[in-house]
């Protein structure tokens, strides 16, 4: 499973025209699922990213997390960060399959829901998302178990 975490002032998801997810200040969290995750990884992951200490304290330190400045997160999912790049294209043979990829976003969604408040995009959809990127302060976070 990977994380792309982007600390923002305000993100937006569009499908269609419609603004389906907006955020103030908080995390816009692109979303991926590899082959082999399962809840295992959600789970770790859905931890982790809301105890992920990239908001400055008093003393202007990354000391404090999304729950700390309540703050939220803003989910898209997104397989493309699966994507193994051979000459010139892509390929996402190792992203997880759309029917269990949906079923496992919806479960990340809702672990992190029970932390702190979340919007999201649309599984499946053409999106576009905006944001305005706070810092910029990007970090990747992944986790695969595997059959450890």
């Amino acid at each position: 499973m990977k994380l792309v975490v982007q600390r923002v002032t305000s993100a937006s998801v569009e499908v269609e025209n419609d603004t389906v997810g907006e955020i103030d200040d908080g995390l816009m969290v692109l979303v991926g699922f590899g082959e082999n995750d399962t809840t295992r990884e959600a789970d770790y992951l859905a931890r982790k990213l809301v105890k992920l200490r990239i908001f400055a304290d008093e003393d202007g330190k990354m000391n404090k997390s999304v729950k700390d400045v309540s703050g939220k997160l803003l989910l898209v999912p997104q397989f493309t960060l699966y994507g193994k790049v051979k000459k010139n294209r892509p390929s996402f043979h190792k992203a997880l399959n759309p029917s269990d990829a949906t079923m496992l976003f919806d479960y990340f969604v809702e672990k992190c829901s029970e932390e702190i408040e979340v919007e999201t995009g649309q599984f499946g959809a053409f999106m576009k998302v905006s944001l305005l990127n706070n810092g910029p302060v990007t970090i990747l976070l992944e986790k695969e178990f595997g059959d450890d």
